[in-house]
Parts: structure tokens; sequence; C-alpha cells
């Protein structure tokens, strides 16, 4: 019984946020609880809710002082070469943005964590959307897509998961690893390129010198190739961008060279403050909500010594930290009455145990195939340290090693990217001013794609 409504739970909150029939905050809070009330454990849905508010917790502080800190950088112009180079690349030929799109996420995913991977690259890439009318699911599904190959890093999460749960070494696992996973990157930038032609039929392109006509300027020239006359605007504004300052319009206010919060002369020290956070984070030289409420505080600090002028840049990207703190709390309703009444326990023992004895020799190939739909459905932790060893053990009864379960293991994490279990996808959706189920329709099956597409290359070179 628990099994099922443990299916017909996630399958409910899916197809209602996708259908737009509920909000996501909605739907990951009143759904749960209704099917916390139908398996007759009611009364313990406090204790279950307060269990995953308190795991999701740092989580959640992470992520509010992570919004402030990167908000502050682009707000000073940190990345404003990022970006300039950027556009020299796209010339606002739409092909080149979405393949620019992945390159970024993919090299800013070297750090290790999603939500700073989105924050940089849908900073740097959302002005450059809008203004050519372009589709914003593109861009979060491709950044969502190339983050989820790299978060295999052996300091992404999963790789350190699967390792401490089947008692291996990182290296051991991630470093055979590398060709397949390179095979799922080339491939994210060839669906890029696609996608991107795609988007290039669907709108055409512009001249680099008419994408960058000033805000300001009375004429301005539309996506669609025309001028459009007004209150300095482009057609379809909507003056919400992330990183926009008090009175900033929607077009490349990341570039606008005036703006009053720039700091060029502090510029190398914003760098360095930066280079460190990261570098701490890699070393976890401290926990990661500490590093960047440490860093939100000296970069506000610095920058912005009054007082008032801190309550200004806190209060401008007031509405991220409250939206994506406000989704990791729902989701942590969401998560902690799915363990708490052992429906995800349920599901995962129906799963391994519905696994024909004639496929035990493929073990491997199983639990990469099966990492798809649980990582997506499940935590990491819920996966690597709740299922994966049973199906390590089912493959060791058949001759198949831990190491291999483990690498298979990986490949899932394309897809789990944008799990609506994952806290960052949010970051990712929020900043872009994207529905959670218009992103989930049209990212799922591309990121299975390219997992599968990982899983088929380590196969085919011996890894898996």
């Amino acid at each position: 019984m628990l099994t099922v409504l443990g299916f017909a739970m996630i399958a409910t909150f899916l197809v209602l946020i996708m259908l737009k029939k509920m909000s996501p905050i909605a739907a990951l809070v009143l759904i749960p609880a209704l099917f916390c009330v139908a398996v007759g454990q009611g009364a313990q849905l406090g204790d279950y809710v307060i269990e995953g508010v308190g795991k999701l917790a740092p989580t959640a502080a992470m992520l509010m002082f992570a919004i402030v800190y990167f908000g502050v950088m682009i707000d000073v112009g940190l990345f404003d070469p990022i970006v300039r180079g950027i556009l020299r690349f796209c010339k606002a030929d739409p092909v080149r943005v979405v393949v620019g799109t992945a390159v970024l996420a993919a090299i800013v995913s070297l750090d290790g964590d999603g939500s700073t991977t989105f924050m940089i690259t849908v900073s740097a890439m959302y002005p450059l959307y809008k203004r050519l009318k372009m589709s914003l699911v593109v861009m979060t599904g491709v950044a969502a897509t190339a983050n989820g190959v790299m978060n295999t890093l052996p300091w992404g999460g999963p790789t350190a998961r699967a390792a401490t749960a089947l008692k291996l070494d990182a290296a051991d696992i991630f470093v055979p690893m590398i060709p397949a996973l390179g095979v799922g990157l080339l491939f994210v930038f060839v669906l890029a390129y696609v996608l991107g032609r795609r988007e290039r039929r669907r709108i055409g392109y512009l001249s680099l010198d008419e994408v960058l006509v000033p805000e300001t300027d009375a004429v301005l020239v539309t996506a669609g190739g025309g001028t459009g006359e007004g209150g300095g605007k482009a057609a379809g504004s909507t003056g919400d961008a992330p990183g926009a300052g008090a009175g900033e319009g929607d077009g490349f206010q990341g570039l606008d060279p005036h703006r009053a919060t720039l700091r060029p002369r502090l510029y190398w020290f914003n760098a360095a403050l930066t280079v460190a956070l990261l570098a701490a984070m890699i070393l976890e030289l401290l926990p990661i909500p500490v590093l960047f409420l440490l860093g939100a505080a000296l970069a506000l600090t610095v920058n912005f010594p009054k007082t008032a002028e801190q309550k200004e840049r806190i209060a401008a990207h007031a509405d991220n930290v409250l939206n994506v703190a406000g989704m990791v709390f729902a989701a942590a309703v969401f998560t902690g009455v799915l363990t708490g009444t052992g429906m995800v326990k349920h599901m995962a023992d129906w799963l391994v145990g519905a696994i024909p004895a004639g496929l035990g020799p493929h073990m491997a190939l199983v639990t990469g195939v099966l990492s798809l739909p649980l990582t997506y459905f499940m935590s990491n932790d819920g996966f690597y340290f709740g299922v994966l060893p049973v199906l390590a053990e089912a493959g060791a009864a058949h001759g198949v090693s831990s190491l291999e379960i483990a690498r298979a293991s990986l490949v899932g994490q394309a897809l789990h990217m944008s799990s609506p279990l994952v806290p960052a996808v949010y970051v990712l959706v929020g900043m872009a001013k994207v529905e959670f189920g218009d992103h989930t329709r049209f990212t799922v099956k591309w990121a299975a794609l390219t997992s599968l597409v990982v899983l088929a290359a380590g196969i085919l070179f011996g890894i898996v």
C-alpha cells in the first residue's frame, strides 16, 4: 500500500504542477499532507515536517546567503567581463547563445555547487534570451543538464556518497568514468546546438550592434527585428530581471557601465574573495552555509559600507531569497512525509525486488537504468545510502563488482538536477522567471536521454 501511495503522491505532484493547477510551493506542502493523512499517519505529520525542515535548513541557509553574495557580485560588476565575452561569442545568434549557455554552465559547475552555477549562468544569459525573445526553458534545460553531468565531480556530492556507501575510493569510481562523462557533456553541447538551430529557425537573429542598443534609447530594436517606441524598454520587458538594481530595466543591465552599484576599484578584491570562497568550498574548510554567510557579510561591508546601501542591496535580492527559501522549506514537507511514512523505503524495495533473476549478471546496467527514476524521485542521500548498497549486494551475488555498480549509479545525475527534490533547481527557475512545470516538461526528456548516452558510453568503453 505504501508503495502505491508513494508513487501516487509523486505522480499527483508532477501532474498538478505541469498542468499549472497548483503552484510548486502549495503542491509541495498540501499533497504530502493529504497523503500522510491517507496512510493513517496524520498525527505524525508535524514530526515528519519538523524533521524534514531540520535536514534542509542548512541548504536553505546556504541558498539564501549564496543568492545575496552572488547578487552583490553581479551588482558590483564582477561578472561583467564574462557577460561581454559571451556576447562577443554569441553575436546575437541563437545557436551560439544556447551553446554558450551550455559551455558557461559546464565551466562554472567545476565549483561543485549547482546553486552557484545557476545564479551565474542565469545572470549572464537571461538578458540576452529576453532581448532575442528566445525560449527561457531552453536556457534552464540546457543549464540544468550540463550541470547534472558535471555534478558527478568527486566534490559535487554523488560520487562521494557512492564511495562512502560502498566503502570505495572516490577516485577509483570517478576517474574511469571520465570518458563516458566526456561523451555525455559532448552530447549536451550537440543538444544545445540542435536546440539553438530550432530557436534560430523560429526567431532568426540580429546583429550584435542591434542587440546592444541601449535600453535608455527612445527607439529600441525588438527581438523580431522591428522597432518599438516608448519608455525605454523593448517589448515584453518586465523590469524584474535577475541582478537588476533599483530602477533598472529588463535588458542588458548587467552590462550597463553607468549603474550606481558598480565598484570598479574593488574588482580585484571581489574576484579574490570569490576565488577564495570557492576554494574554501572545494577544500571543505568550513560548512558551505557558513562560508556563504561570511562571504555575504564581508562583500556587503566592503562594497557598501553605509548601512542604508546594505539594506538596499539586501532588499533588491529579497524576492529571490524569499522564493527560493520558501521552496526549500516546502520541499522539506514533501521529503519529510515521503521518508517518515516509509514510502521511500517501500518504493525502493519494490523496485529492487522487481528485478528478474536473469538480470543478475547485468546488475551494473540495471543500476544505471534505475538511477534515472530513483535519483529523480528520491534525494541523492536516499538513493546512495538506502538503495545502492542493496543493488551492490545483489550484483556481488552474480560476480558484478561494487566499482561497476558505483559507476553506473552516477549516470542519472543529468536527470536528477531537474528533480523537484533538488533545491538548486528552484534557484534556476526562480531567477529565470520560468514555471517549474514548464521546465520539467521541456527538460526531463533531454536530461533522461543525456543520462542514457552516458550509460551507453560507459558500457561501450567497458567502464560499467
